[in-house]
């Protein structure tokens, strides 16, 4: 009797502990409203005696111009925009008067803004038809330069403005379709950038007192160059550029003799690279396999400073201040979005001065992304990341989407997305997809898709269902493919092109017409216009491969449900693209859900809109894929 007793108690102990395990195992659901109440935040501006931090945050619900004290003890919010988007761009030099930037519900036309100290705000550039982009602050600190396109919409032009008076004064007059790259610290020099193809752009300098311009770059073969920067002393301009390599490093032009060197270089793509104020630093963007790797030297020692590392998280988007005595820094990961942090040099000590996680969210139960790689149909090998649900198993296998970035040309890479997160914590594996032609591996592999699109990408996409089928958690019966922009026409390619490789296609304001997108890209597109043909077909001189690669004209072939989502705004992807692409599935007698968000452009940049566009997703999915 004692030895049975005794056994019912190891088991009864046994079953409690399972049961205690798999309850602190247990995964929560969380809501969309959970999610978005989570705060993005981005940008850094020290305040001229270097106290507070000026950011934008999307708390309101809407971005809007906040700033911090650098002890994280007091935030105020300094606009109060509830209609569009209002982006914080900079302190002024010697007072609080900020500059700001905004568009008008996604149209993309953005104008920049003053506000100032007493919390007035005035249009600085109020040409309803152009836009105006800040560039940096003179050295003296009485000016700052921009580029607008008011002269001709196709071009954008140089400007510097007076901040007393407000007046600007062109100080360059582009009729060739130049980039503004950099400019030296007395204005003498301007650093423009010729966008030949996707694969060769060169670098001209310009004299602004004798008004002369000369190439500084190769021109033989397919080279990418960027200007960083001028030299202190307006005697070298550092650029970035693939020349003679897989992946851009920074080279430094001597403007005396006309010789480039190398500066610096990494095994992968250099994101950015520059000297702080005084150049006492020397700081670094690397992206390391679509992760972002921060490397900060000081220059005189030529050592590297070795900051704090974040096991759960990324250092990303380093600003120094005018004094070169602080760093201000942001840290994120796929399950926790971007908190901005201070780095004393001289203390060697940094204080986080954001939470921007949700509270009732238990990070423990969002999905860290894994880097992973299959072979394509011509044994290509693919990049991509993994979310796999926490449930998913052998006996509780999942459904799982393609993801598709946009582009063309872009990449996915590791970072927070509410979106993806909500469908996770849901049940829905994701793999976000690096398909042949993205960016961060390397010229080559970024090449691959030219005049393919549609082709073999949609391949690559395809072929990572052989990835899924050698897990054992993934149920390869129910795969979809979600993407946005670029990675909406994948998905549209896929429904029509490949009708029967996937269960399911979510198209969030993707290209459906290429005839039509090429033809009516924004005026202020010009001076790239031709390397985007170049990528992806002229639509005078190769109508034919258009039309093959546009899904509109293809739409007969949708079987399978399809769900669109469009901003009315879109200056990139018109409406009537998504119009159209509808009307033609919803005659195939199948599942068609189209929704349209009036006060939105090429993207969501309003919470209440991705609650409601994300809340749809799932609902579809749900109706559609999952079941």
């Amino acid at each position: 009797m004692k030895k049975n007793y005794f056994l019912i108690v190891l088991v009864l102990f046994a079953y409690a502990c399972k049961q205690g395990k798999e309850a602190k195992n247990e995964v929560k659901e969380y809501t969309i409203e959970q999610f978005m109440s989570s705060i993005d935040i981005n940008g850094s501006s020290f305040s001229p005696d270097e106290t507070k931090i000026l950011f934008s945050s999307n708390k309101t619900g809407i971005y809007n111009a906040f700033e911090i004290s650098i002890n994280g003890k007091k935030e105020t919010q300094l606009t109060e925009s509830k209609t569009k988007s209002t982006y914080a761009v900079t302190y002024f030099p010697n007072d609080e008067r900020i500059l700001l930037s905004a568009d008008n519900e996604g149209n993309e036309i953005f104008h920049l803004f003053v506000r100032e100290q007493n919390g007035e705000i005035r249009d600085l550039t109020p040409d309803s038809t152009a836009r105006a982009q800040f560039i940096t602050w003179s050295r003296d600190g009485k000016s700052f330069y921009y580029t607008s396109n008011k002269r001709d919409l196709q071009f954008n032009d140089v400007y510097k403005m007076d901040i007393k008076t407000f007046d600007s004064q062109m100080i360059y007059l582009n009729n060739d379709g130049y980039e503004l790259g950099a400019i030296s610290q007395s204005g003498k020099y301007l650093a423009l950038t010729k966008i030949i193809t996707n694969d060769n752009s060169e670098i001209y300098l310009y004299n602004t007192e004798n008004k002369k311009i000369k190439l500084i770059t190769p021109r033989e073969g397919e080279i990418n160059s960027q200007p960083s920067q001028f030299s202190l002393d307006e005697k070298f301009l550092y650029f970035l550029t693939d020349e003679g390599s897989e992946f851009t490093y920074l080279k430094k032009y001597n403007i005396e003799n006309e010789e480039s060197i190398e500066v610096y270089k990494e095994n992968w793509d250099l994101m950015y690279a520059y000297y702080s104020y005084n150049e006492k630093y020397f700081i670094v963007g690397i992206n390391k396999d679509a992760k972002t790797v921060i490397k900060v030297f000081d220059n005189k020692a030529n050592e590297e400073i070795m900051f704090p590392k974040f096991s759960s998280g990324n250092i990303s988007s380093v600003n120094v201040s005018k004094s070169e005595k602080q760093m201000s820094f942001y840290v994120s990961s796929s399950q926790s979005p971007r908190n901005l942090y201070v780095y004393d040099f001289e203390k060697k000590k940094y204080i986080q001065l954001t939470n921007s996680q949700n509270e009732e969210i238990d990070p423990s139960h969002l999905v860290d992304a894994e880097i992973i790689r299959y072979k394509s149909f011509d044994s290509l090998e693919i990049p991509a990341i993994l979310y796999k649900p926490l449930k998913a198993s052998s006996t509780h296998k999942v459904p799982t989407l393609i993801w598709v970035h946009g582009g063309p040309g872009g990449q996915s890479r590791v970072n927070y997305s509410p979106m993806l997160q909500y469908l996770i914590n849901h049940g829905y594996a994701i793999l976000a997809v690096n398909n042949r032609g993205s960016s961060g591996y390397g010229k080559t592999f970024y090449g691959l898709d030219n005049l393919k699109h549609g082709e073999d990408d949609l391949q690559d996409c395809i072929y990572a269902k052989n990835y899924l089928a050698k897990t054992n958690w993934a149920d390869t019966s129910k795969v979809g493919i979600i993407g946005g922009s670029y990675g909406g026409f994948m998905v549209a390619a896929a429904l029509t092109f490949t009708p029967d490789e996937f269960a399911v296609g979510i198209n969030i304001f993707g290209v459906t017409n290429w005839l039509r997108t090429l033809k009516s890209i924004p005026p202020w597109w010009t001076s790239f216009k031709d390397a985007l043909y170049k990528e992806m077909g002229n639509p005078e001189t190769d109508s034919a491969y258009l039309y093959k690669i546009s899904p509109l004209f293809h739409a007969n072939k949708i079987k399978k449900p399809f769900m669109v989502l469009q901003g009315a705004n879109d200056p990139r992807v018109l409406k009537v693209e998504s119009d159209e692409i509808v009307a033609a599935a919803q005659k195939n007698n199948i599942p068609v859900k189209y929704i349209v968000f009036e006060d939105e452009g090429h993207g969501f940049r309003k919470k209440e809109n991705e609650i409601k566009a994300y809340k749809e997703i799932l609902l579809f999915l749900d109706e559609h894929l999952k079941k």
